[in-house]
């Protein structure tokens, strides 16, 4: 069966491209906008025009009327699952374009081709760009969009589009006047200044961006195709009692905050792009959707082996022919070796962030020498919050006097360890333990007791994981192990070491390395001691578009109030926005519905509180603005154009807290 639908929170961003704008004037804040704005970029989206073919078919390259369905069908455009129109509206003559977006993708070309009928000088261009202000001196320019699934149709700005009340009001009124299906056409504000217009536009009827994602049926979140055992995997089953095989097709109708390898996933609740779910399916380059009712539609398919291919706005699902099945179960005889880095088990001293660099993973892991990269190269406009790093020695040496390393060796070994999922469960459990109720050297908690010594006194701190086999070009990681937050005291710090070294060795790491084709025997676990920062907001950024992984310009912010643990375990939509370091433009997908936050507790680790926050931006424009920078800047540092950046905001001070590359992009 196909389903079509609609991925309505990445709208008509998808797929497209920047032009080059000259240095714009924004408004910083998403409470202000003034006649000193009027001078904003040129729409992120737009593409210089395609040239039309000898051999399309007559037809006007604009019209002053859309009168039927076919007509929008003729001037239209799908990308993403929607069908967008661009029109104009001309302020002197009160004329409406409705223009062929096949012939001109841009606004612009439109009307320095056919309107104004002269070139694009720079002088002219800075002058036109003018009408993206709030005071326009020539036209309104804006989209019309029919979201195919939901059935919705809503007209919009370009988000950086400082239009006023009046100009929302006149688009409205021309397209009640012109379009054939005006009835149902509502504004949609793509940014927080745009929403804040219509507030004042009581009498346009308006939906958001946000409302449009609940209402779609369908999101691709990583398109693929894949074949396997359709499983359905029933409600309200604790995580740590589900195993899954790399061959199963797995609908789920609550999220999961983590996965073990599979060959595609469906999700009935809707997760987000960022989620660590979703990073494992790009890493494992398998279809990611977010289908709504999914058990119940595919129903009569569970248990069968399935051909299931997720694409932008539509997926396949059905029974599996005999040459597919043949032809995956070839593909998977081929497997993949990703070498790790060599581990220094010579190091012994515990280094302060500030004191390490990229070349110091081999000592302390990737996680602990990016942000000490970072902390040497001494960017503007944020902080890493201080901490030290424990190396790889330390892990190997707790191991060894206990006589877990030759436990490990052992399970290495064992054919029904390697063979059987759950065998793996129970005595990766058994190591975890052991690794926990071990002492820990004198020497190292001497150390660790003058490490905490350097920072402020009675601070939490964060204990993370830093093993060889994370945060690596070629192998995320993110998620697989563990951490825990605002541990207060040595003790508790002592016994948090431990813990996440023990995380190494989860089913979950251990799968993920499995198949990934990692050498078991070569992993070590190091750790990270760091300041807890008590954070106002907190998320992650993937410097790429969400839908086009070529587009650099766009980045991707998950945000959400308080603590960033929430932010990556997908079980709630957070606030998502794509951001141009280029162009300052901001558009704004969804709001975030959570309605309690996770702060510090006062006796250390964390706590949840109710929000005050609810249904308010978590990002002001000015810190997500800062945020694409500051994100801009790191890919530089690391020569790498597709990070993915955790950073937390306390009020509007920045600070970076990890940095790794994009796996899967």
């Amino acid at each position: 069966m196909t389903c079509r639908s609609a991925v309505v929170m990445l709208a008509v961003l998808a797929g497209c491209k920047s032009s080059e704008p000259p240095k714009p004037v924004v408004a910083s804040d998403a409470r202000v906008a003034s006649a000193a704005d009027a001078s904003v970029p040129v729409d992120a989206r737009e593409v210089a025009p395609n040239p039309v073919p000898d051999t399309a078919p007559a037809q006007r390259l604009w019209i002053h009327e859309m009168k039927d369905a076919a007509t929008f069908e003729a001037y239209s455009k799908e990308v993403g699952g929607e069908r967008f129109a661009k029109f104009v509206v001309d302020l002197k003559t009160n004329a409406i374009y409705y223009f062929d977006v096949n012939v001109y993708p841009v606004h612009k070309d439109f009307i320095f081709g056919a309107l104004y009928k002269k070139p694009k000088t720079k002088e002219a261009v800075r002058v036109f760009d003018k009408n993206y202000g709030a005071n326009k001196t020539d036209f309104i320019m804006c989209y019309l969009v029919h979201h195919l699934n939901a059935d919705q149709w809503t007209f919009a700005f370009w988000d950086g589009d400082l239009a006023k009340p009046e100009h929302v009001r006149l688009a409205y009124k021309k397209i009640q006047q012109t379009f054939f299906n005006a009835a149902k056409v509502r504004f949609r504000p793509d940014s927080n200044y745009q929403e804040g217009v219509a507030k004042e536009t009581k009498d346009v009827p308006h939906v958001l961006n946000d409302e449009l994602y609940k209402l779609a049926d369908y999101a691709s979140f990583n398109k693929g195709v894949a074949i396997g055992k359709l499983r359905m995997v029933p409600p309200n089953v604790p995580e740590t009692e589900l195993a899954f095989a790399d061959d199963e097709i797995v609908v789920l109708q609550t999220p999961l905050s983590d996965i073990t390898p599979v060959a595609g996933i469906i999700s009935e609740t809707f997760s987000t792009p960022l989620s660590h779910v979703n990073l494992r399916a790009k890493g494992w380059k398998i279809p990611n959707v977010g289908l709504r009712d999914a058990q119940r539609k595919l129903a009569e398919l569970a248990d069968k082996i399935v051909y299931f291919e997720a694409k932008d706005a539509e997926y396949v699902i059905r029974a599996a022919t005999a040459e597919e099945i043949a032809a995956d179960a070839q593909r998977r005889t081929k497997k993949t070796t990703i070498a790790i880095p060599v581990v220094n088990l010579d190091a012994s001293e515990l280094s302060p962030l500030s004191e390490m660099r990229a070349k110091d993973d081999v000592i302390f892991g990737p996680k602990a020498a990016n942000l000490g990269e970072i902390l040497h190269a001494n960017l503007p406009g944020f902080e890493v919050p201080p901490g030290f790093g424990i190396p790889f020695r330390y892990y190997r040496d707790h191991l060894a006097a206990a006589g877990i390393d030759k436990q490990l060796d052992a399970l290495l070994a064992d054919p029904q360890f390697l063979a059987d999922q759950n065998v793996r469960k129970q005595k990766l459990e058994q190591l975890r333990k052991a690794i926990e109720a071990a002492p820990l050297a004198p020497e190292l908690r001497a150390k660790v007791e003058a490490g905490l010594a350097t920072l402020p006194p009675d601070a939490g701190v964060f204990v993370r994981s830093s093993t060889n086999a994370e945060d690596l070009s070629n192998f995320s990681g993110a998620g697989l192990h563990d951490t825990k937050p605002n541990v207060r005291g040595l003790d508790a710090v002592c016994d948090a070491i431990k813990y996440v070294w023990a995380s190494t060795w989860t089913l979950r790491a251990f799968e993920a390395r499995q198949h990934a084709g990692i050498d078991q025997r070569k992993v070590y676990g190091a750790a990270l001691i760091q300041l807890g920062v008590p954070a106002t907001a907190a998320g992650v950024v993937a410097t790429v578009h969400p839908t086009d992984p070529n587009d650099e310009k766009n980045y991707t912010v998950n945000a959400k109030s308080g603590l960033g643990m929430a932010v990556v375990d997908g079980r709630k939509v957070p606030e998502s926005l794509i951001v141009s370091w280029y162009n300052r433009g901001i558009r704004v997908l969804s709001r975030s519905d959570e309605d309690k936050l996770l702060v510090f507790d006062g006796q250390g680790g964390v706590r949840e509180v109710l929000n005050p926050s609810k249904g308010k931006p978590v990002l002001t424009n000015k810190m997500a603005l800062d945020l694409a920078q500051v994100a801009r800047a790191l890919t530089k540092l690391f020569k790498n154009p597709k990070l993915d950046i955790e950073w937390v905001y306390v009020a509007d001070k920045l600070y970076i807290v990890q940095t790794r590359p994009l796996v899967g992009q």
